[in-house]
């Protein structure tokens, strides 16, 4: 089963913000102050940091960069795997084809006129459309400003996999294409093999403890759904 990937888009957006991107053809995808999501890969991931920085209260730091990986991580997993579950097919979400904007509050918008399908089975579409297209270049962007070890942004990826799975559970649990093994694929397979144990039980949803930390926890009060430190006896780093 295959689905016409703009109605099937819209569709998905009334799902969360973070399963939205606008498929609107436009003559200039950059109206509105959008941008290349290429940008993500060079020195534009260093202004997003920082405003994710200004919101944490923890400056353009490490913490800030780890936290905004894993947001746009979240963004393209749940764009990706959303399709998939909802319609049997993954959209081409290479940097050159999607556009960005970081709002005020919030994930960052996305923007994807005129989507096109990727070819193939739907896990390795999926695998292509964010681990290779994406988290790939992200990672080596992020690592080489932030010092951000590949543990905690391997961890990173597989939490935000892990966050796009529950609420299309929670949201659409007779989805078309069930998203469940789509993720458990994913999770075995570089770069998220080994990342933290996936447990998933039918009517009760899924759970997931991650083996790195995101570094969240140091900001005050404050740990992810996945964290390690639920695990580690006292005194153990993370």
């Amino acid at each position: 089963m295959t689905t016409s990937l703009a109605p099937l888009l819209t569709r998905l957006a009334a799902v969360g913000p973070y399963f939205a991107a606008d498929p609107t053809p436009r003559a200039d995808p950059s109206e509105g102050g959008f941008r290349p999501v290429a940008e993500w890969y060079g020195d534009g991931i260093a202004g997003h940091v920082e405003e994710i920085g200004r919101r944490m209260g923890t400056g353009a730091g490490r913490v800030a960069a780890s936290t905004a990986q894993l947001g746009l991580a979240s963004r393209l997993w749940s764009v990706a795997l959303g399709c998939a579950a909802l319609g049997g097919v993954v959209p081409d979400l290479g940097p050159g084809r999607l556009w960005w904007r970081g709002p005020s509050a919030g994930p960052v918008e996305l923007r994807l006129p005129a989507p096109r399908p990727l070819p193939g089975p739907l896990p390795e579409a999926l695998h292509r459309a964010v681990a290779v297209d994406h988290l790939a270049p992200l990672d080596e962007a992020v690592r080489g400003r932030y010092a951000l070890s590949p543990q905690i942004l391997r961890g990173n990826a597989a939490s935000a996999l892990v966050g796009a799975v529950r609420v299309l559970l929670d949201r659409v649990p007779d989805a078309p294409c069930p998203p469940v093994p789509l993720v458990e694929h994913l999770l075995a397979r570089a770069p998220l093999e080994g990342t933290g144990t996936f447990l998933h039980e039918e009517g009760l949803g899924v759970a997931f403890t991650r083996r790195s930390c995101c570094l969240y926890y140091r900001v005050p009060a404050a740990t992810c759904g996945d964290c390690v430190l639920r695990t580690r006896p006292p005194g153990r780093s993370a």
